[in-house]
C-alpha cells in the first residue's frame, strides 16, 4: 500500500497542475502520444510488479497485465465520458541495479470523426507518476516471497 502521507502531496499536485493549465488541457491534437522515461535502481520483476499495481489502484486501465516476455505492462482503455485513456510501459533492464522504463499514456476524445488522440498530461504529471511508481517499487521489493 502506498504510504498515505505521501498521497495527498501527489493528489494536490496533480490538481494545482491541471488547474493551472485547464484552459487548455485537451485541446492539443497529437498525431502519437508522448512518452517519457524514468530509470529507477531496481530489478526489472519489481518494476513491473510496481508499475502494474499503480496503474491498477489508480484506475488508469482496466486488464492490467504484465508481459515478462516483451518486459511491458499493457492496459485496456478506460472510458469516462468523452474521454477514454490506456496506458503503456516499457521496461528495459540497463545494468545489474538500474531498469529505464517508458511510459506511454494516450488519451484520446470521442469527436463526430471518431476517437482523436489528444494531450492530457504534461511532462509534471508523468513526473508525478513516476513518483508514485518508485514508493511502489520498495514496497514490492520488501514483500517477502
Amino acid at each position: 500500500m502506498i504510504n498515505k502521507k505521501f498521497l495527498f502531496p501527489f493528489i494536490l499536485v496533480l490538481l494545482l497542475n491541471l488547474i493551472s493549465c485547464a484552459n487548455q488541457v485537451g485541446k492539443t491534437i497529437i498525431s502519437k502520444p508522448d512518452e517519457y522515461t524514468h530509470v529507477y535502481e531496481a530489478k526489472e520483476k519489481f518494476v513491473l510488479r510496481a508499475i502494474a499495481g499503480v496503474l491498477k489502484e489508480k484506475n488508469i486501465g482496466t486488464n492490467v497485465s504484465i508481459d515478462k516476455k516483451n518486459h511491458r505492462v499493457d492496459s485496456d482503455y478506460v472510458v469516462s465520458g468523452d474521454w477514454r485513456t490506456k496506458t503503456r510501459a516499457i521496461v528495459k533492464q540497463i545494468n545489474w541495479k538500474e531498469c529505464e522504463v517508458g511510459l506511454v499514456v494516450t488519451t484520446e476524445k470521442k469527436t463526430e470523426t471518431g476517437w482523436e488522440a489528444r494531450r492530457l498530461l504534461e511532462k509534471d504529471q508523468y513526473d508525478s507518476f513516476f513518483s508514485v511508481i518508485d514508493l511502489r517499487i520498495y514496497e514490492e521489493m520488501s514483500k517477502i516471497e
